[in-house]
């Protein structure tokens, strides 16, 4: 789910103050600064870094169309810009199959009371169409910030022999060539194969549509080691037959900003736009969410579940 789905921070006046809103973007989704200790995770198991000029394909690897909730809360708070209490859901629909593209309707509503009577209501819509070999892509998002629109993005995304090529309509009529980068769903895949192969790191840039269209993610995924379906989750939506069967792992994905990497950059120096947590299934639905966002985290628990059968390619 969120992990091939990015999110990123809004930051919206408030008076004299800003407050930063949480918008999760579907992808690698979800903010900010905390030292990675690069050394220690290399000597932990293997690291895969893939720049790949076309799609490559993973094979055996069949995601699961679902609707799943998160029920968003709080976990702590710290920084400059503390929070009071925050509390949201999430609600994500992803369908379709390699055969026919994977769909993804998206929408996060996030509440943030600072304690001081200031409360902001962020609103994030966005649906998005990934082809099947992840040869193309499609994305459209809306942002609103207590009930007023903020921000639009709308656009679509090619894969050429050597990159991609971004059209985009929305904030306004541009095209770009972004490099080397995968896309949300074909980044799902690429961790349930890597996490398969007993991995332990996978690095990807990532192409979503985030901000204004124009956005590139270095990302930097740490998968842990395989949880067997006889260790049952702590959410009652989770314990349904089917995930029953299934092996899950845990991941955490920062997400940096590409555009400010310097080639000569030591990796463990680098501070992530934003860190998202979760455990993975082998089938792409994701539980247990951390968003980190360095002032703040913010946990989300699945409260709801549903797994609807794969259509059969014709």
């Amino acid at each position: 789910m969120v992990a091939a789905q990015t999110a990123r921070p809004y930051v919206a006046p408030q008076g004299d103050e800003e407050i930063k809103l949480l918008m999760i973007l579907p992808a690698p989704i979800l903010s900010a600064p905390f030292r990675l200790g690069l050394v220690a995770m290399l000597t932990a198991g293997g690291i895969a870094t893939v720049r790949p000029a076309v799609a490559q394909t993973t094979s055996g690897i069949q995601l699961a169309p679902h609707v799943a909730v998160y029920d968003l809360k709080l976990a702590s708070s710290r920084g400059k810009r503390s929070l009071e209490s925050v509390r949201g859901r999430i609600v994500y629909d992803f369908s379709g199959s390699a055969c026919e593209g994977y769909a993804l309707k998206f929408r996060q509503v996030t509440e943030l009371d600072n304690g001081e009577g200031k409360v902001a209501l962020s609103d994030l819509r966005t649906t998005t169409w990934e082809e099947g070999q992840a040869k193309s892509f499609r994305f459209k998002s809306e942002n609103y910030m207590d009930d007023k629109q903020v921000s639009t993005v709308d656009g679509s995304a090619e894969r050429a022999r050597a990159s991609v090529a971004v059209k985009l309509t929305k904030p306004e009529d541009k095209k770009l060539d972004v490099g080397t980068v995968v896309f949300p769903t074909e980044h799902m895949r690429r961790l349930i194969d890597a996490a398969r192969a007993g991995q332990s790191l996978l690095e990807l840039s990532v192409y979503d549509g985030s901000d204004d269209g124009e956005k590139i993610y270095q990302s930097l995924a740490v998968i842990g080691r395989k949880i067997e379906p006889s260790e049952k989750p702590s959410e009652a939506a989770a314990n349904q037959d089917s995930l029953a069967g299934l092996a899950r792992w845990p991941v955490s994905i920062s997400y940096f900003d590409k555009s400010k990497k310097k080639e000569d950059d030591d990796p463990s120096e680098q501070t992530p736009v934003y860190v998202i947590s979760f455990e993975m299934y082998e089938n792409g639905i994701s539980r247990s969410l951390r968003l980190d966002y360095g002032d703040f985290v913010v946990d989300g628990e699945m409260t709801s579940l549903e797994v609807k059968p794969v259509k059969a390619c014709k």
